[in-house]
């Protein structure tokens, strides 16, 4: 058995990275979308799973028409205002290819945790996380730390958030979870990209078989895979009758009472102990690196 990972050094520190996220929200206020701006969001893997809350949550706060989009899928046909983009390491060739190809069309904004990286340069403006940089390979505190500003400057942040996120690595982990072959993950507007991210921490840290999908969906075909041995984890407000029907089938649901964001720090505290139950190290996932960087 190892020490303690970094990605456990992480996820425990995100309550603290949260405050301080919002504490700096009016001081990026200029860089960062204006109600009415049309805007698209962009990001990769985890960025691009955050990309699609930080949408979800402008359009519904009725501050203007927001998309997200995986940075290598972004429609050069559409007009925006503002791009903004999610990059932890500033390095990641879709990003910065992108960015390169909008420069003196549409104003962009990077939002990362080294600014010692070529998005520097690449976007007209730049917000930068620096405390809340990794060493793990696996994403958890910048990824919600980069929400968590962007929800503060929406003013959907509060101190309950906060409160939410001391208990879900307070709390102990239901009993069972660690032992369940499947894990399914739901979520309901801006959750449903959470439920995604919850459903990549699960396959990067820890080899799992994961899927995500909005909560209403569920019923329209994957529920027919659930069993017991499978856990179904709601983010956020369950459908009605669903925690029912899910439960008939044998499956373990979790009902999410915690605000989404701190469900999710359950969920990557979920994703180490799956980890370590099974001999993994979750600092080291399989095939994969701190940022995509493809050559030339």
């Amino acid at each position: 058995m190892w020490a303690v990972t970094h990605v456990e050094n992480e996820l425990n520190s995100q309550p603290e990275c949260w405050i301080r996220a919002a504490e700096q929200a009016d001081r990026h206020r200029s860089a960062l979308p204006e109600p009415g701006e049309r805007v698209a969001v962009v990001g990769c893997g985890t960025s691009y799973f955050m990309a699609q809350a930080v949408a979800a949550l402008r359009e519904g706060a009725g501050q203007g028409e927001t998309d997200a989009f995986a940075a290598s899928e972004f429609p050069h046909g559409r007009s925006y205002d503002r791009v903004l983009a999610l990059t932890r390491s500033g390095t990641t060739t879709e990003v910065l290819d992108l960015l390169g190809g909008l420069a003196g069309r549409t104003r962009t904004t990077a939002v990362t945790a080294d600014p010692d990286t070529p998005v520097r340069t690449a976007a007209d403006d730049l917000v930068v996380l620096d405390f809340a940089d990794e060493r793990s390979v696996v994403q958890t505190r910048f990824a919600t730390t980069a929400l968590t500003l962007l929800r503060a400057h929406l003013g959907l942040h509060s101190d309950a958030v906060v409160a939410d996120a001391r208990t879900a690595l307070a709390a102990p982990l239901p009993e069972g979870l660690v032992d369940c072959t499947q894990f399914t993950f739901l979520g309901r507007g801006w959750s449903v990209g959470l439920a995604q991210e919850a459903g990549l921490k699960m396959r990067e840290a820890s080899r799992s078989w994961t899927e995500a999908y909005p909560a209403m969906e569920y019923r329209h075909g994957p529920i027919s895979v659930t069993t017991a041995g499978t856990a179904t984890w709601m983010l956020g407000t369950a459908p009605d009758g669903l925690a029912e029907q899910v439960r008939a089938t044998g499956a373990l649901w979790i009902e999410g009472a915690l605000d989404p964001l701190a469900e999710l720090v359950r969920i990557q505290r979920l994703a180490v102990a799956v980890a370590a139950a099974r001999g993994l190290d979750p600092d080291q996932p399989r095939h994969l690196t701190r940022s995509v960087i493809l050559a030339p």
